[in-house]
C-alpha cells in the first residue's frame, strides 16, 4: 500500500489514511492526565489523528514519499502567502504522479447568492453574505476566548472560486488540473477520505505531481 496523507482532518480520520490535524484542542487533548479531563469539544480527535500544520511542514513526511494527498475545507482558513506554501509543500510531498484533491468553499456561489438578493431588494443580502462567507465578526470576541479561536483559526481568511484556485494549482506545478466531483477519482483510495456533504456548495479540484 502506498503512503496516503489527509491534512486539516478534524474528527474524519480514515484508515489508510495518516491524518493531521492543525488544532491546538489536539494538542491539549494529547497531554497525558490533563488531556483526558480538557472537555472543550462534545467531541475528542481519534487515536489515529497527528499533529502537523501543512504551512510549516508535516512531521514524518518525506519529500517525494506520497501517492496521494487531500484537504476538505481547509485552505481557505489560511491567509494567502499561507496558501500558497501548503500548495508548495504539497507539491513536495507527492511522487511524480501523484494525486491531491481539495475542497474548498465556492466564492462564485456565494456572490452568485448575493447578487440576487441584491436584486430582490433584500435589506439582509451583505449580512447573509458575510455570515455565509464567515469573512466578518459578529462580534469581537477578548481574552482566552479569543486567543482560542485565532489558534483555532476559525474564520476564513482568503475565499476561491474555480478560476484563481485553478490557476494557483498550476502555478504551483501541478498538471492535470481539473474541476473534480465526489468520488471520480481515479485511485480507490480517495473514496475512504471524502465525504459527500463536504462537496454541497464547494469547488474541489485534482491535480497531478
Amino acid at each position: 500500500m502506498g503512503l496516503y496523507v489527509q491534512y486539516g482532518c478534524g474528527f474524519d480520520a480514515p484508515e489508510g489514511w495518516l491524518n493531521f490535524d492543525a488544532s491546538p484542542t489536539l494538542r491539549y487533548e494529547r497531554i497525558p492526565v490533563l488531556g483526558r479531563l480538557y472537555t472543550r469539544n462534545k467531541r475528542r480527535f481519534p487515536d489515529n489523528v497527528r499533529y502537523g500544520n501543512i504551512v510549516k511542514g508535516l512531521p514524518g513526511i518525506r519529500p517525494g514519499s506520497c501517492d496521494g494527498i487531500y484537504c476538505s475545507h481547509v485552505l481557505e482558513h489560511l491567509s494567502l502567502i499561507d496558501f500558497q506554501k501548503a500548495l508548495s509543500n504539497t507539491y513536495l510531498y507527492l511522487k511524480q504522479g501523484g494525486i491531491f484533491r481539495c475542497v474548498l468553499p465556492d466564492l462564485e456561489q456565494y456572490i452568485g447568492n448575493y447578487s440576487r438578493r441584491i436584486l430582490q431588494k433584500d435589506p439582509t443580502a451583505s449580512i447573509q453574505f458575510m455570515r455565509e462567507t464567515r469573512l466578518g465578526a459578529e462580534q469581537r470576541y477578548r481574552g482566552i476566548i479569543n486567543f482560542f479561536r485565532m489558534l483555532g483559526n476559525y474564520e476564513h481568511l482568503w475565499m476561491w472560486d474555480r478560476y484563481s484556485l485553478a490557476e494557483y494549482l498550476s502555478q504551483t506545478g501541478f498538471s492535470g488540473v481539473r474541476p473534480c466531483k465526489y468520488h471520480d477519482a481515479g485511485d480507490p483510495m480517495f473514496k475512504k477520505v471524502e465525504s459527500e456533504k463536504r462537496f454541497r456548495n464547494s469547488i474541489a479540484f485534482e491535480g497531478i505531481r
